[in-house]
């Protein structure tokens, strides 16, 4: 008989993991448990990139082949290891988060299902003012991952000139996400602002590898995805797992491994070795703070020469300066 729950000791606390024997990566035969044990294995690094930050949770019940609902709001009931913080949504619309400090914690979002950590680019203690920047390399189609490698060379280069350090880690898909620990000194508005910049200058390195447009009708390349810097955008913190068949794991990089690294290397059973046996690349991250005096200068730069602000996401109220959310080839036509 399938067990029904059973009790982990971590950090302190006891988490209860019910139906451990159910089945979350049936290709693999990878329990809940399987789940569980894969990020007490990494604790330490997947609750860095968590640590007093809200978080939605992205809840995969069925499983990694089942359909995921996003919870937004905590649940009523939550252990004392787990805390929460209130959160506003550029709706207005407010929600009480979850967030997590400890590998407790970790393990109980865990076991409610949640696969891939969805955390805010915030501290719970300042949620109007973002201490991450997040680039996202998100390849078109048609890209080839050596352009997202490339690409994400460069946007490390472009942070360099401009007094951030970038953290690499794959996306555990086809993508490449860098994360920026900055001064919690900026809101959502100039933080993007600060983004739209760092893609641009990107775009105009490396023109045929890499695309600032929104409109995917125009993108080609890999596209530096400055939106994922709005308010309410999040993406998937390190060593995420990922519904993918072969339990893929969003992976800290060293960026001397960047040019080489193939993403199928990393998975469900290979990370906890690699992390065994070479600790965090992304260990340093938090004392790596920097400011955005360098990014915000250049958005400057680009608006005395035309170039203002880009379109935000459709559910967002309309930003000051901001073209139509038209579609080119719709606008054309009408």
């Amino acid at each position: 008989m399938a067990k029904k729950q059973l009790e982990i000791e971590i950090d302190g606390h006891t988490v209860t993991i019910t139906n451990p024997d159910k089945i979350f990566y049936p290709g693999l035969g990878k329990t809940k448990l399987d789940v569980v044990q894969y990020f007490q294995k990494v604790a330490p690094g997947a609750v860095r990139g968590i640590r007093n930050r809200p978080m939605i949770l992205k809840r995969f019940v069925d499983g990694a082949e089942g359909e995921p609902f996003y919870q937004k709001r905590a649940p009523e009931k939550v252990p004392g290891f787990v805390k929460t913080c209130m959160i506003y949504f550029p709706s207005g619309r407010s929600a009480n988060e979850v967030v997590c400090d400890n590998g407790a914690c970790l393990l109980w979002v865990a076991n409610l299902g949640c696969l891939d950590l969805n955390p805010w680019p915030v501290r719970a203690d300042d949620t109007d003012h973002p201490d991450e920047l997040r680039v996202d390399l998100d390849p078109t189609p048609e890209a080839s991952w050596d352009m997202v490698r490339k690409v994400a060379l460069v946007a490390r280069d472009v942070l360099r000139d401009h007094g951030l350090t970038g953290w690499p880690k794959t996306s555990g898909n086809r993508g490449i996400h860098i994360n920026v620990r900055i001064q919690p000194l900026w809101n959502f508005t100039l933080v993007r602002r600060a983004a739209l910049a760092l893609a641009r200058e990107v775009e105009r390195r490396v023109p045929d590898l890499a695309t600032s447009a929104w409109w995917k009708e125009q993108r080609h390349g890999v596209f530096v995805d400055f939106n994922q810097n709005a308010r309410d955008r999040t993406v998937a913190s390190a060593y995420s797992l990922r519904p993918t068949p072969d339990a893929r794991v969003s992976t800290p990089l060293f960026w001397e491994e960047v040019a080489e690294v193939d993403p199928a290397a990393f998975t469900i059973d290979t990370v906890p070795l690699r992390f065994a046996k070479l600790g965090d690349p992304g260990e340093g991250i938090d004392e790596a703070v920097g400011s955005l005096d360098g990014l915000l200068e250049l958005s400057k730069r680009d608006e005395a020469g035309g170039l203002g602000d880009a379109p935000w996401p459709p559910h967002f109220p309309k930003g000051d300066g901001e073209p139509t959310r038209v579609q080119p080839s719709r606008k054309k036509k009408s």
